[in-house]
Order: C-alpha cells, then structure tokens, then sequence
C-alpha cells in the first residue's frame, strides 16, 4: 500500500522532472490518504502552476494556509501567481504574509523588490533587494535587481559596485542550478 508521504515523493520527483501533469494524479491520491496535509496542497498546487492551472493552483495554496496559516511557503507560491497574472496588490499581501511568517527568505524578500520596482516604488525595492542579499550575499538575481534599483534612483556609485560584483558571479536559476 502506497502512503501520502511515498505518493508525495514521487508527485515531486515528477514535477521536477518537468512532468506536473503526471505528478497531479499522485498528490490526489497522497490527499486521499491525508486531506489535512498542507505540504500535500502545497506540492499540489506547484504542479497546478507548473502546467498553467492557476486557479487551481491558488486553491491548493488557499487550502494549505487555511491548514496552517503560517505556511511561509504556500504564501510566497500564491503571490508568485498572483504576481504573474498581475495582481499585484494580492501579491504583495501574500509576499508580506509569508514574510511575517519567516523574514529570513531571500527569495521572497527578492520577489517582493521585484514587485516594487515594477511598481517604480524604487525605495522598498531597493530595502526588499538589500535585506535578500544580507540573508544570501551570492544571491545573482538580488545583486542584479539591486543593481538596475540603484541606476533608476541614481546612486551610479552603489550601481558599479554591484555590476563589479556581479562580474564575479554566475547566474543562478530557481532551483540554485547555473543556468
């Protein structure tokens, strides 16, 4: 008999190989077992993304927080889609939730520069990029945003440092692979 945790594992070494449709079916099934599960929903609602499905995707999330409202994670996935089909107030609730859940996320903390710098509230993005590089100082994508934040306020001294910077770094995807 298959448990939640082995359907689970399976659902996200599949969504990680890319194959989010095949994935779908096993964190049914691992949900099945343990509807209460908020991970379950969570991994669920990753594949959902991951094939386009945002709507589901957004209620996988909504079910893992109602679970446990302190999922950091589940928060920071929902403000990615929110941000993605331009919600941006809704994103940023949700990066802001997640935050107060667990400040010590560079990548949420990097996800919410990038929402104010689209916004051209260059400031907060400026403090969001800063805070995500103190908590990862070989964060590329922070650096880099921080960078382009600095050019638009028009600290070119702050804009060098960080481009020297970059110069000896190499980017990074999601997943902390090079690309």
């Amino acid at each position: 008999m298959k448990t939640a945790a082995s359907l689970n594992n399976s659902g996200v070494a599949l969504t990680e190989a890319n194959q989010p449709f095949e994935a779908i079916p096993l964190f049914h099934q691992a949900l099945a077992i343990e509807p209460e599960n908020p991970l379950l929903w969570l991994n669920l609602g990753l594949a959902q993304q991951k094939t386009g499905d945002y709507s589901d995707a957004i209620e996988s999330f909504q079910r893992s927080v109602m679970i446990n409202d302190s999922f950091a994670e589940a928060w920071h996935s929902m403000g990615l889609i929110y941000y993605e089909i331009n919600s941006f107030e809704l994103s940023e609730k949700c990066y802001i939730t997640a935050l107060s859940h667990s400040n010590n996320n560079p990548k949420t903390w990097n996800n919410l520069g990038v929402l104010y710098f689209n916004e051209t509230r260059f400031d907060d993005a400026r403090y969001c990029f800063e805070k995500s590089i103190s908590l990862f100082p070989q964060y590329y994508d922070a650096i880099f945003n921080l960078r382009d934040t600095c050019r638009e306020l028009g600290d070119y001294c702050a804009a060098a440092e960080f481009e020297r910077i970059l110069s000896g770094l190499e980017p990074f995807n999601s997943q902390g692979k090079h690309n």
